[in-house]
């Protein structure tokens, strides 16, 4: 007989993945999740025992592979071996009134068809299941259109009779936003507006979708992280997978759980809202924080890194957090709402309250929001302008009638700093360390910076700038800053933590390791963690 020497693969770990955006969860994150969700289960309903209960529904609202459901159909086929004896019998049982999911684009149905039914279609000869009448069964894909809205209008010349007709560009859809002229695509194309998320009422267009009133224990699966909304891809693109976690929870589940980028941590781009909904939700029980992507993802790199969550709709309380780095796992059980923003590592949760004991008052409050001068990457050089410009690139200077805004910054001491992180959240070189700022630089009078640049100050002469400078070359400040980063992007906001100090001196780390108390273990932390800098490295 033909054998792989003894090694027979999971076919859904070699397939690969659609995007950055729409990534196939691995089977063995799959059974994971769904071992935390039989724990929970237990734990709620007096030691019971999920897949050994035929009346549980399952749903995977955004259906890739087909992994979740054919784990969960897999399990309930061990578990209700007592219960329904006949193996067609049971296996017909789960997979027409248990599982059901909802495929995001053509393909990934067929797939998960494929995964489930051992067919890609549910009524063929070759279809483990002997009742579906339809192809779809239980895995149900139809293309789904955006609803265009706004715009602007335009008259366009008809050529054949000349008349002025009406059109609109630079619509959006009213329900993931959406650029229709990245979006309004032929029918050879996926729209990528998805069924789930693309209505107003969602209960009744599930009824519509599997033709019967339906009300799911267990919703679970991996959406789509985010969309080109026509204002950039990236960390400006439009995060969606947010749309689809609320969705799941109008539904009313027992539990729902999600794999989702955890850029929401730290808000960002669209996401300030659902991260208050989500640190004030005491019904997320456990969260899995996976800061960098590629240890769930093989070769996938999300910018923030991922986790997976479970909510449970009938027991709230505190949050069992556990964060998965290099391999190492560290767990507590906490308060998710302590903070407006999430510490995303437990050992640095642990060195911030340390630092809160001594009440020294924000450096936050010293950082300027974005775009400080009101002035664009793109602005041109001016050769001659009265002012010197910092620009990404090449800098060069502007004149100070060309300045929108920040006149009173422009004429004191400053420090400079880049915007953006000089690596991926989440994301370290080769030696496992991180560097967080590409860029520290004093600013003396008459100078300005374009919106690439954040600016602390002002201060009052060149020595408390540079003291100031030196303050965030510190691992201490760097460390700090990284705990609340999950994405490349650096505001304010991410300097909550970082005391403020008397600036008439200047500050190195012992002296600050010092002050806040802090023991051999975090500092061996901080320094295995944050890169040393030097002004000479900038």
């Amino acid at each position: 007989m033909f054998t792989l020497r003894g090694h027979n693969p999971d076919v859904l770990t070699c397939i690969a993945n659609l995007s950055n955006d729409e990534v196939f969860t691995p089977p063995e994150m799959a059974s994971a999740m769904l071992d935390l969700l039989a724990t929970a289960w237990a734990d709620a309903n007096d030691g019971a025992d999920i897949w050994a209960d035929p009346n549980v529904t399952f749903l995977d609202p955004v259906t890739k592979s087909g992994v979740f459901l054919r784990e969960i159909t897999r399990r309930l086929t061990e578990g209700l071996a007592l219960t329904i004896p006949d193996l067609t019998e049971r296996v017909n049982h789960i997979l027409t009134r248990q599982v059901y999911g909802i495929g995001i684009t053509q393909l990934t149905a067929l797939l998960a068809r494929r995964s489930v039914y051992c067919s890609r279609y549910a009524n063929s000869p070759h279809s483990i299941v002997k009742s579906f009448t339809t192809e779809a069964g239980n895995i149900w894909f139809e293309r789904t259109e955006h609803t265009w809205m706004g715009g602007t209008r335009k008259f366009h010349l008809d050529p054949l009779t000349g008349d002025e007709i009406p059109v609109y560009i630079r619509r959006k859809c009213r329900y993931c936003g959406a650029n229709e002229d990245d979006y309004a695509r032929g029918n050879e194309f996926e729209t990528h507006a998805y069924a789930f998320t693309h209505t107003d009422d969602i209960k009744a267009r599930i009824d519509e979708l599997f033709g019967e009133t339906m009300h799911f224990d267990v919703i679970i699966g991996n959406p789509p992280y985010q969309l080109n909304d026509g204002g950039g891809t990236g960390s400006s693109a439009a995060p969606i997978y947010r749309d689809f976690v609320e969705q799941a929870k109008t539904l009313d589940p027992r539990f729902l759980v999600m794999i989702i980028p955890s850029k929401w941590f730290s808000g960002g781009k669209g996401l300030d809202g659902f991260r208050q909904s989500m640190l004030n939700d005491q019904r997320v029980r456990f969260l899995a924080d996976y800061p960098d992507s590629r240890d769930v993802f093989n070769g996938v790199d999300v910018s923030g890194g991922v986790c997976y969550f479970l909510w449970n709709r009938d027991h709230p309380g505190t949050c069992h957090v556990e964060t998965i780095s290099s391999g190492e796992r560290t767990s507590v059980d906490r308060v998710l709402n302590e903070y407006s923003v999430f510490v995303r590592d437990n050992r640095a949760l642990k060195i911030i309250k340390k630092i809160e004991a001594v009440e020294n008052p924000t450096f936050s409050s010293l950082v300027s929001a974005r775009r400080p001068f009101g002035i664009d990457s793109s602005h041109e050089r001016d050769g001659v302008g009265d002012l010197y410009l910092y620009a990404a690139g090449r800098d060069g200077r502007i004149d100070r009638s060309n300045v929108p805004k920040g006149e009173a910054l422009i004429d004191r001491w400053k420090v400079l700093l880049s915007k953006t992180s000089s690596e991926h959240a989440g994301q370290t070189d080769k030696d496992g360390m991180r560097r967080v700022f590409s860029r520290i630089e004093t600013m003396s009078p008459e100078t300005v910076a374009t919106e690439s640049y954040l600016i602390v100050g002002p201060f009052g002469d060149e020595l408390e700038s540079q003291n100031v400078a030196e303050y965030l070359r510190t691992r201490f400040v760097r460390f700090l800053v990284s705990s609340v980063l999950s994405g490349q992007n650096i505001t304010r906001s991410s300097f909550s933590f970082v005391p403020r100090q008397d600036f008439s001196r200047q500050w190195s780390d012992a002296d600050l390791y010092t002050k806040y108390g802090l023991d051999s273990e975090d500092i061996s932390f901080i320094e295995s963690t944050i890169k040393p800098l030097k002004g000479s490295d900038e």
